[in-house]
């Protein structure tokens, strides 16, 4: 296996348990700490095995949406292992690929694949990783609370709203049994892991999208503007409606085969679509030869699930933890660890 423009957050660092705030904004990046989006969660049930030899640091980057879950595993670990530093920084799932193909970072999280430009770039500085499959999550489409008019929204009336050539003001431009209420659009800005995979979903082709909305890369903005404008309507990942449900409410998608809710249910067995995705751990395979990252990296690997439901995410089915194990268990091989 081969082995996102807003200023990037401070990193977050965690010792013996101890944790800085660290968000869960609008999948992509944010412009102040005090600002991001998802609440740290309480740290799972399980716990990390403690090895007090064990020191260093480990440093990780990326993805809002994926910080949660890695500042939830760093937080068990530090705690356990005092000796070993952990950084989350956040700086959107694109901001963090260039950190890491840069050689600044041991992590990468990312809520999409990486792209071949990208790959790209870490291959010409040398640099060889492992995809580590961590989580499943379910874009949500929200509206406004007193929103009575819309339940569930197909493909085509999404694309009608987001595509890079609607003129859509209204709701009525949607669907003629809409009522004619101003149609306020927010979301993630073009930085972001959610927006690029949320275009290619929607418009057919990732960043493909209509630019006069109100892009923001905290999701509490988009939180605000929707539930301050009847006719508003954005985007964020599942967790985060989920702490903000008695605020919005989600609209159902059908994708071609009726009209189906987000749920943790629907994103695991792939029914919720197309807005399903699954969220990821890059780890540099330099960074795998040393025992501090090799223990935190298996330690989120053989707690996926507990640190998933922890981030208010879904966990992997029972076949792919199987899967991610065995193919750690590889890329610690391949690297003489």
């Amino acid at each position: 296996m081969h082995v996102r423009t807003i200023a990037a957050i401070a990193a977050v660092t965690l010792t013996a348990g101890v944790l800085a705030a660290c968000g869960g904004g609008s999948r992509g990046d944010d412009a102040a700490p005090a600002a991001t989006g998802t609440d740290t969660a309480a740290a799972p049930a399980s716990t990390a095995a403690a090895d007090p030899s064990l020191s260093g640091t480990v440093s990780a980057d990326g993805s809002s949406t994926v910080g949660p879950l890695t500042t939830a595993a760093a937080e068990a670990f530090g705690a356990a292992n005092p000796g070993v530093q952990v950084t989350v920084g956040i700086s959107g799932t694109g901001g963090g690929f260039e950190k890491f193909c840069n050689g600044e970072t041991d992590l990468s999280n990312a809520s999409r694949p990486i792209k071949d430009e990208e790959k790209a770039a870490c291959d010409a500085k040398g640099v060889t990783f492992h995809e580590l499959l961590v989580a499943n999550d379910g874009i949500t489409v929200v509206v406004n609370k007193d929103n009575d008019w819309a339940t569930c929204l197909t493909v085509d009336q999404l694309k009608a709203m987001w595509g890079p050539d609607s003129k859509a003001g209204s709701w009525k431009d949607i669907d003629p049994s809409f009522p004619d209420e101003s149609l306020k659009l927010y979301g993630p800005g073009t930085d972001s892991g959610t927006f690029d995979f949320f275009t290619a979903a929607i418009n057919g082709e990732e960043d493909a999208s209509r630019s006069d909305y109100s892009p923001s890369e905290d999701d509490n903005v988009t939180v605000q503007g929707v539930s301050g404008e009847k006719g508003g309507l954005g985007y964020f990942g599942l967790s985060y409606f989920e702490q903000n449900q008695d605020r919005l409410k989600a609209l159902e998608v059908d994708g071609g085969a009726g009209c189906v809710a987000p749920s943790v249910a629907t994103v695991q067995d792939k029914t919720y679509t197309p807005l399903s995705r699954p969220l990821f751990v890059y780890v540099k395979d330099d960074a795998l030869k040393r025992p501090e990252v090799q223990a935190f990296v298996k330690y989120m690997t053989d707690n996926s699930a507990s640190l998933a439901t922890t981030a208010l995410f879904v966990p992997l089915t029972d076949a792919e933890i199987a899967t991610e194990q065995a193919d750690l268990t590889a890329a610690l091989t391949a690297v003489g660890a």
